[in-house]
């Protein structure tokens, strides 16, 4: 269907409060960006170099990391060049393009955490069958499945969004959103088809976190009864559980604030609400897979004291 919006540019808003300390939040935000590039590179190249980590668990992770990779690139850079410019516009295809990326991070993140809750599963309570279930091939669809679900789901949305006559071009965040461009739409015009997709979409990744809620039920029954079981439950699923834990916290917290939050708010913490998504996951998971896992933290411990030698 054709394109029938005559916005062509949004005007991000976000910023407007924040802008007589533009240098210093880009200082920080910089630095802060590299921070994330540096410990999620970092992750990725070492599972990918030691064969040791060529393991599902390992993979799984590294996924995770390219992932964050991915949604952290989506933001940081324009929002880096918003604060060196006076004018605050994105175009309304850049605008789209944008809303993807962030909606397929978040719920790619969701799938992936999935799939590992699923790997820890079966390596904790059918131990036995471990290697015949997640075999290389079944490995190789899971991580397809955690990646292409988000993004043809979220295609379809855009492409919706994409039908609508707007009549309006202030976007009140720092970043574009779908639902908030869908909430530009004119009164006239039919966002059915778009608002059947947004709750299939929930209903989809409430399902994922059901089965994640179901795997750790099986999982601390399992691990109750063994010693062995609980050290590794201890070791490889409690970062799992925080990972999640975060993810579940920041992301709720920031739907149910667009949808229903107070506008009342100051600027500075109604930015800050909006982007915890994109601040603490994707330097904290690196951060705790790397300590937690002994396997990794033995590997960046010989490179820091081969590095000293």
């Amino acid at each position: 269907m054709e394109n029938v919006s005559v916005v062509r540019i949004f005007t991000l808003s976000g910023l407007n409060e924040t802008m007589n300390y533009r240098i210093t939040i880009f200082s920080l935000t910089l630095l802060y960006y590299c921070v994330i590039l540096f410990v999620n590179i970092s992750l990725v190249t070492i599972i990918i170099l030691d064969e040791n980590l060529h393991e599902p668990m390992y993979i799984l992770l590294c996924s995770f990391c390219i992932n964050g990779l991915y949604g952290t690139t989506g933001f940081y850079p324009k929002f880096l060049l918003d604060l060196l410019s006076k004018s605050h516009e994105i175009s309304y295809e850049g605008c789209l393009l944008q809303a993807f990326v962030m909606y397929s991070f978040a719920c790619c993140d969701l799938s992936i955490l999935a799939v590992m809750a699923y790997d820890r599963y079966l390596a904790i309570c059918r131990p036995l069958h471990y290697h015949s279930f997640m075999s290389k091939k079944r490995l190789s669809q899971l991580i397809c499945f955690s990646w292409l679900t988000p993004f043809c789901i979220f295609s379809v949305s855009i492409i919706l969004t994409s039908t609508l006559k707007l009549c309006g071009s202030k976007i009140e965040k720092l970043f574009c959103v779908n639902w908030v461009i869908v909430k530009l739409a004119c009164s006239d015009t039919n966002t059915v088809a778009s608002n059947i997709i947004s709750y299939s979409i929930i209903f989809i990744y409430v399902s994922h976190g059901l089965f994640i809620m179901w795997t750790y039920m099986h999982l601390v029954i399992t691990c109750v009864r063994s010693k062995e079981d609980r050290v590794k439950f201890m070791q490889t699923c409690v970062p799992h559980l925080v990972s999640l834990s975060t993810f579940l916290v920041v992301i709720v917290f920031d739907l149910m604030y667009m949808r229903f939050g107070s506008t009342d708010l100051p600027q500075s913490i109604q930015n800050l609400i909006a982007i915890e998504f994109l601040l603490i996951p994707p330097v904290m998971n690196p951060l705790i897979y790397g300590f937690k896992l002994t396997k990794i933290r033995n590997r960046v411990l010989g490179l820091i004291y081969v590095d000293r030698k």
